[in-house]
């Protein structure tokens, strides 16, 4: 039997990380067995490149054609170690960001050719798309709020400013817009509320019988 594989994607502070996690410990309380990732990273190599990747400053010298490169090659990496072996033997794979991150924030933010984009992602994907992908959407100053509580430092991509995560927002909204892959709730929502939602979406998508 195949496995399940679902995505959250969002802008920064959404509280994609948290839902993926409160949607891990239900499928495991009912008895699945769950792996939980994440990009760029989840093998050895794409942990490091990771650390290529969100290490340093903003205005760091750093081709944006060498950012999409390395996220590409931390995702094929991924997608051929880790997740499609883990889809494969019946697994639930739940993964914090994939590739539509890549459209939104090099393709829509970063500006480059949606095609190139396409062309990447396809490439890096062999063929591995999301069952499922969870979007909790809030504003880009609820996001910013948010960081800012959280008093710690920043990533590189972390620190670009309102109008590049305008961008990606609108750029998730346009995604998820008539797409049924995707799940989008109100991130505003108490955690709570939202993982309640998550997990009544995810019972009628996949646990029918």
């Amino acid at each position: 039997m195949s496995g399940i594989f679902v995505t959250f994607e969002g802008i920064e502070g959404c509280g994609k990380s948290t839902q993926l996690n409160m949607l891990a410990n239900w499928l495991r309380a009912n008895g699945k067995d769950v792996i939980v990732t994440r990009e760029p990273g989840g093998t050895d190599l794409g942990e490091k490149i990771r650390n290529l990747l969100l290490e340093g400053n903003k205005n760091d010298i750093f081709s944006i054609r060498a950012e999409i490169l390395l996220f590409e090659a931390s995702r094929a990496q991924h997608v051929d170690e880790k997740i499609l072996p883990a889809i494969k033997s019946g697994k639930f794979v739940l993964c914090d960001r994939f590739f539509d991150s890549t459209v939104v924030y090099q393709g829509v933010a970063r500006a480059i050719d949606p095609h190139i984009v396409q062309f990447l992602n396809e490439f890096a994907l062999s063929g591995c798309v999301p069952t499922m992908t969870v979007f909790p959407n809030i504003s880009v100053a609820e996001s910013f709020r948010r960081i800012a509580l959280e008093n710690g430092s920043r990533d590189r991509i972390e620190q670009e400013d309102e109008s590049f995560f305008e961008k990606i927002r609108d750029g998730y909204l346009e995604l998820a817009k008539g797409n049924a892959r995707f799940f989008m709730v109100d991130g505003a929502d108490n955690a709570e509320i939202i993982h309640e939602k998550i997990r009544n979406e995810f019972a009628k998508r996949f646990f029918k019988n």
